[in-house]
């Protein structure tokens, strides 16, 4: 009897033992730093679940904003020129070589309603950019700077709420993905540096080095387009959840070298709020 006792009481602390190692850590309890640093969770924006089908009705009588706007990039093509001549350039699926730093959050701006009752975004604010390199199938690499800035997005007429029917669509600004103080390999620029290479001063006025010694760090104004389609609604909390697609330029090299157009695609979340 004794030995039963002994071992019911083992097999209690084991069983006890092994139930708190194997135990789910809380869901709700909020992350710390040291759980999210180089684990890639800060890259992902937040998501709904698949019953979330309602809607969010819109008062042309209110004022409405769209709040923590996290668009995340999933799949990245470059538009490559053929090898022949009568054939047309095409999109090639490339890899991302930027690991953790892809996703733009925390993007807001008003939501207005125009004329034929459609809606405009007009992004205002936020982390509204992140440099990301994409490495081709032939090993070419290429930066560019995806953005949002100054977006400004139109839903198609007569809406009068939000739901998985909703579309947006419009263009960007495409700042450099080089700052006017950085310096190339052979130290030029375009606030510092030098004018020219320093190996080449004869030559330095010749036309195939003007791209190369003139460099520039102007803004691509309007020059992305990008389409986000709505396709999960929480009337409740007025998050939405959907698919974006955007097309870009690339980096220019401060314009010593000419831009390729970039396809990128992904999920996005948003939130809908009025304003008092």
């Amino acid at each position: 009897m004794r030995y039963r006792t002994l071992i019911a009481l083992l097999l209690s602390v084991c069983l006890s033992f092994l139930t708190a190692c194997s135990g789910s850590p809380d869901s709700n309890k909020p992350l710390t730093y040291e759980d999210i640093v180089n684990t890639g969770l800060a890259n992902n924006c937040p998501e709904l679940p698949e019953t979330a089908r309602g809607f969010i009705a819109l008062d042309r009588n209110e004022s409405y904003i769209l709040t923590d706007l996290c668009l995340k990039p999933t799949t990245y093509f470059i538009k490559e020129e053929p090898t022949n001549k009568r054939q047309k350039a095409e999109f090639v699926q490339g890899k991302k070589l930027t690991r953790y730093t892809s996703t733009l959050d925390q993007v807001t701006g008003e939501l207005v309603f125009n004329e034929d009752n459609s809606l405009t975004f007009n992004e205002k604010y936020g982390i509204d950019f992140q440099a990301i390199t994409v490495l081709l199938p032939g090993g070419e690499e290429v930066p560019f700077l995806f953005t949002v800035k100054g977006l400004t997005a139109k839903s198609q007429p007569d809406i009068t709420a939000i739901n998985t029917s909703t579309d947006f669509k419009g263009d960007y600004d495409v700042p450099s993905y080089r700052g006017s103080s950085f310096l190339d390999p052979k130290g030029r620029g375009v606030t510092s540096g030098y004018d020219n290479a320093v190996a080449l001063p004869a030559s330095s006025d010749d036309r195939e080095f003007i791209k190369a010694n003139v460099k520039s760090a102007d803004t691509l104004f309007k020059a992305g387009e990008m389409s986000l389609q709505v396709t999960k609604v929480d009337g409740e909390t007025g998050e939405i959840v959907g698919i974006f697609q955007a097309i870009q330029p690339s980096d220019t090299d401060l314009g010593a070298k000419e831009a390729v157009e970039v396809k990128v695609s992904g999920i996005f979340y948003g939130r809908v709020e009025t304003v008092s």
